[in-house]
C-alpha cells in the first residue's frame, strides 16, 4: 500500500529559530511552532494549542535564522518524521517533527494602538517576509 506523508501548518513561533550546520557545512533551522485551533463547547468559545517542532535545511534555514523571531506567523509545507535515539543511561527515546521542504513568511501584524488591518511588513533591506523562502 503507498503512503502519503504530507502537513501544512500556520501558526507562530514560540521562541527564536536555532541556526546551525552540519559538520559539512548545511544549515539546519530549529523552529517550535504553536498551532492553535478555536472552537465552541456549549456557550463558550475554547482554544487548543499543539506545539510542534519544525526542522529547515538549506537556504531556507539561513533565512529563518535571519528573519524570523519569536512569535512571527510562518506557514509551513513539509512531511512528518520520527526521530529515534538513544540517552546516555540507554533509555529510547523519539519525537515526532515536521520537516520543512517550504516555509511561508506571513506578514507582520500592527499592534493594536495602530488600528487597522495586517499590512505586510518590510524591512530595512527591503524584504517581504510573506514570500517564499
Amino acid at each position: 500500500m503507498a503512503g502519503f506523508n504530507k502537513v501544512i501548518l500556520i501558526g507562530n513561533l514560540t521562541r527564536n529559530p536555532e541556526l546551525r550546520y552540519t559538520p559539512n557545512g548545511t544549515p539546519v533551522a530549529s523552529l517550535g511552532l504553536a498551532v492553535s485551533r478555536r472552537y465552541k463547547q456549549g456557550d463558550e468559545l475554547k482554544e487548543e494549542v499543539c506545539f510542534v517542532d519544525i526542522v529547515v535545511f538549506g537556504k531556507q534555514a539561513e533565512h529563518c535564522g535571519q528573519y524570523l523571531s519569536k512569535g512571527s506567523g510562518i506557514i509551513v509545507d513539509g512531511r512528518l518524521q520520527q526521530r529515534r535515539w538513544e540517552t546516555e543511561d540507554g533509555q529510547k527515546r523519539s519525537k515526532h517533527e515536521v520537516v520543512a521542504q517550504t516555509v511561508t513568511f506571513m506578514p507582520k501584524r500592527q499592534d493594536s494602538s495602530g488600528g487597522g488591518a495586517e499590512a505586510p511588513a518590510q524591512d530595512d533591506a527591503g524584504y517581504e517576509p510573506d514570500e517564499h523562502v
